[in-house]
């Protein structure tokens, strides 16, 4: 699919504020394990082991908060598994016949991240780091050696877990709020040491304890909905002209200082003077067209104009006009009186006219 096709399914980048969900799922890649036994039986002459596993899978899931500025925080849950691919080593467990079993581990994880902000860009760069705590599980994990030899490990231990992400959100212009990710994890915990069966025919079945570590890399695919992403604005419609010549319309302009949407003493007196024009005209409708400069993004400055239309509709309604009469507008950066190029601060631009038809 060409650029020019998939460009209007995309929104412009911006940070996320508030309240929002996600989750993802994909490949994972568990690191080969040492296996060391630590407590019970000395396996005499055995040293240690090693595992290796097979492709898994992770899914994850979270709930967090956008703080407007790049920065979001949030708390996850995350479940990993793989099959046991081999376990090897042992010098009590020679040319091992048969390798089984699975690696899980789950975690509750609290999350920070930071989102790269680009302007005009269709991507959202963001890492993120995370501290946590883990639980690792060998669901009967064995290994039988030719010479009748055999290793079980089954057991589950908590321990401190840790994690490093990287990602992309590419955000969906359809639907506000909603953005596709793709991410790379890295996910820890300190080594956790497990319950083990050792089976030999000079020493019979013995108790022992196993340790091991958790290192895991994975690729992800998820969705993430943010639910105070703003809407965009259903253009007004706009009443046909009479068939009557209309009577000449009159225009009021109010402005306002940079990325403000109060009133100053003068703006305070041209709204004065628009609805004193109404009560002595006869005016029956009255316009109210809220706009801003380029400088910002244009969903921003879209609700920077709502704010200054609805300031000059208040004023006029403590001046005595209903707001029944007036129909407000918000235009953001869309109709410049001074055409710039986008990021350009122009006082001009920064209006809401009033006009009296």
């Amino acid at each position: 699919m060409s650029l020019g096709l998939v460009a209007p399914l995309l929104a412009q980048a911006q940070p996320v504020s508030g309240l929002y969900i996600a989750g993802g799922g994909g490949a994972t890649w568990l690191q080969d394990a040492d296996l060391t036994p630590r407590s019970g039986l000395a396996l005499a002459g055995a040293g240690t082991g090693s595992a290796s596993f097979n492709t898994g899978y992770t899914v994850v899931g979270s709930l967090g908060w956008g703080y407007g500025n790049g920065f979001r925080a949030e708390i996850e849950g995350n479940y990993h598994r793989n099959d046991v691919d081999e376990v090897s080593g042992f010098g009590a467990l020679p040319r091992p016949l048969s390798s089984s079993g699975h690696h899980r581990s789950y975690a509750a994880m609290a999350n920070l991240f930071y989102d790269f902000i680009i302007p005009d860009a269709p991507v959202i760069p963001y890492l993120g780091a995370g501290l946590g705590y883990g639980w690792t599980n060998y669901e009967t994990v064995r290994v039988r050696g030719a010479n009748g030899t055999a290793l079980e490990i089954i057991g589950t231990e908590g321990r401190f877990a840790y994690q490093g992400i990287a990602g992309l959100a590419v955000p969906i212009a359809a639907s506000p709020g909603l953005s596709l990710t793709a991410e790379y994890r890295y996910f820890g915990t300190l080594e956790p040491s497990l319950a083990t069966t050792y089976i030999s025919a000079a020493t019979g079945t013995r108790r022992i304890s196993t340790e091991t570590q958790v290192n895991t890399h994975s690729v992800l695919l998820g969705l993430r909905y943010a639910f105070n992403a703003p809407r965009p604005v259903a253009p007004v419609a706009v009443a046909p002209a009479p068939a009557a010549a209309p009577a000449p319309a009159r225009t009021y302009l109010v402005f306002f200082d940079f990325d403000r949407a109060d009133l100053t003493d003068r703006a305070r007196q041209i709204i004065a003077e628009a609805a004193q024009a109404v009560t002595t005209t006869g005016t029956t409708r009255i316009e109210v067209a809220g706009h801003a400069d380029r400088s910002g993004t244009p969903q921003y400055n879209q609700r920077l104009s709502q704010r200054r239309a609805e300031a000059v509709a208040a004023e006029l309604s403590r001046r005595g006009i209903a707001r029944s009469q007036m129909s407000i507008q918000a235009f953001g950066e869309s109709r410049p009186l001074v055409p710039t190029a986008d990021g350009v601060r122009e006082p001009q631009n920064r209006r809401v006219e009033i006009v009296l038809r």
